[in-house]
């Protein structure tokens, strides 16, 4: 591996750990050398990239914890300290769909998007940040091409993941005369379960949803994966305040 992207005796918290992108890139950062601390809301899936983490050698703390209870988000980062008495990197990738027409989407809905995709990633942001602010360290937001590019039905989310790239950017600059990285990665359409959460309870216009058949077709999640990973390690170092799109092409299609 180039010796930048070296992580050894490293930590990072990585949520939405379970699978998906949030376990493929724990498992990435892992390959390059660090420890880590692997959130979800579910024990079970969490056990699985635990185990994938643990046969290279690596030290895991899982934490199956509610990312839309704030005192669970400040915990996350204090139990990862505990554990291992730093935290380099953190990546926030749990992520939660939902769509429907604007107005009809349920309340209870709109709230866990913006809890999960824009809350929780500020609160651990900001329980994190005391830890990295004298030596530094990186934090990883992963928003989506939904930041950029109006999709129908998709309010609650595309909302919440413009909002999430807007906070990577204004946090970048409040920390840009400390040591602590601040970027963000916007995948494309990604064959993962989150899709299946959407819980749509009508056909989908494809054209006004906004996605219509890109020829490259969607993003393999290990080349997102790789993106996170090495906007976590020190390779990023130039890199402050950035959104790498990761989409084939989708945007521009």
């Amino acid at each position: 591996m180039p010796t930048m992207m070296d992580m050894t005796g490293q930590v990072a918290l990585v949520t939405g750990a379970g699978g998906g992108l949030g376990g493929a890139s724990a498992v990435r950062i892992a390959e390059l050398g660090a420890d880590v601390a692997l959130l979800d809301v579910s024990a079970e899936a969490l056990a699985g990239t635990a185990e994938k983490v643990r046969a290279m050698g690596r030290k895991v703390l899982e934490l199956p914890l509610d990312l839309t209870d704030r005192a669970q988000c400040a915990a996350a980062v204090a139990k990862t300290v505990a554990e291992f008495g730093r935290i380099d990197a953190l990546c926030n990738i749990a992520g939660v769909l939902r769509c429907g027409r604007s107005e009809d989407i349920a309340e209870a809905d709109w709230d866990i998007v913006m809890k999960v995709n824009l809350e929780a990633p500020f609160f651990l942001s900001r329980a994190a940040v005391p830890h990295m602010i004298e030596k530094g360290g990186a934090i990883v937001n992963v928003c989506s091409t939904a930041a950029f590019k109006a999709q129908g039905f998709f309010s609650a989310y595309c909302a919440s993941k413009a909002g999430l790239l807007h906070l990577t950017k204004t946090m970048a600059v409040e920390y840009i005369k400390t040591p602590i990285r601040i970027n963000a990665v916007a995948p494309g359409g990604m064959d993962t379960a989150l899709a299946g959460e959407a819980h749509p309870a009508f056909a989908l216009d494809p054209e006004v949803v906004g996605r219509l058949g890109n020829p490259r077709g969607m993003c393999v999640i290990d080349d997102v994966a790789d993106m996170v990973a090495y906007l976590a390690s020190p390779a990023s170092r130039s890199m402050q305040g950035s959104c790498v799109v990761v989409d084939t092409g989708e945007i521009v299609w």
